[in-house]
């Protein structure tokens, strides 16, 4: 089962134009043989856009979540009001999140209120600089530890985790990220999931690549990267691109 999540982030600016994009991803999407697609709208979209989508198979996400399901926290949004709303999954410490402050702690506490609410969290991870020396290894084994300190060993089931290589995304990025690139740091995330979570549980977590995919490189990093999933950013909001994108997916063995 391969794993698409398209990442909206703060686009787009009218509702009107968000379910012109759904509506646009509805029929391609009718049938998805070996794939899953989840698209995380900004959360005000989350309740009409679930309306929309009817018994589509597309599901709904969030971009961002907080760390209780209630209380006198203004301005934030619980977990518990996401899964009501119809949000299956959230994206939990994007490396936006992370540059704005949302430091691991942060980010453990709100993956582990998300899966204790019921969300599938998509955890995200990635170094800023890949150096010669490899010291990107030892960055990248800090956080994914760090941002899964608590969470529980029960419900991995419900956890998914995202690469992302900061230096290979935007208009400052070093160069484009490979799928191999994706494959090495793929392995070592997967070492440290079983050295937290066990043998099988470890195993059975899901790896996504997310770094400036398109429709382009989505197959390498299917194919040749073996990523059981891609968190797409930008191509998400064309229903064209991110459709190509899914198909790519449905195709990939």
């Amino acid at each position: 089962m391969k794993l698409i999540v398209g990442n909206w982030k703060m686009y787009p600016r009218k509702l009107g134009d968000a379910k012109a994009i759904v509506g646009k991803l509805k029929f391609p999407a009718k049938k998805l043989p070996r794939t899953k697609v989840v698209v995380c709208p900004p959360t005000l979209y989350i309740l009409p856009l679930v309306a929309l989508l009817g018994r589509s198979p597309i599901l709904l996400g969030a971009q961002n979540t907080f760390t209780v399901d209630e209380g006198a926290y203004t301005g934030e949004t619980s977990p518990a009001a996401l899964v009501s709303s119809g949000a299956t999954h959230a994206i939990v410490g994007h490396s936006e999140r992370r540059a704005l402050g949302e430091d691991d702690a942060v980010v453990a506490q709100k993956a582990i209120a998300a899966v204790r609410s019921g969300l599938t969290v998509v955890l995200c991870v990635g170094e800023a600089v890949r150096d010669p020396g490899g010291a990107y290894f030892t960055e990248v084994g800090r956080e994914l530890r760090a941002s899964l300190s608590g969470f529980p060993k029960n419900m991995t089931k419900r956890l998914v985790v995202a690469y992302e290589p900061i230096w290979a995304i935007g208009s400052s990025a070093l160069r484009a990220a490979t799928p191999e690139d994706f494959r090495e740091m793929s392995i070592f995330i997967k070492r440290n999931l079983v050295d937290r979570f066990g043998k099988s549980a470890g195993f059975s977590v899901p790896i996504l690549y997310g770094g400036s995919v398109d429709e382009k490189n989505a197959g390498g990093f299917l194919k040749e990267g073996g990523a059981d999933g891609l968190l797409v950013g930008r191509a998400s909001l064309d229903p064209e691109r991110f459709s190509e994108i899914v198909r790519v997916a449905v195709n990939t063995r």
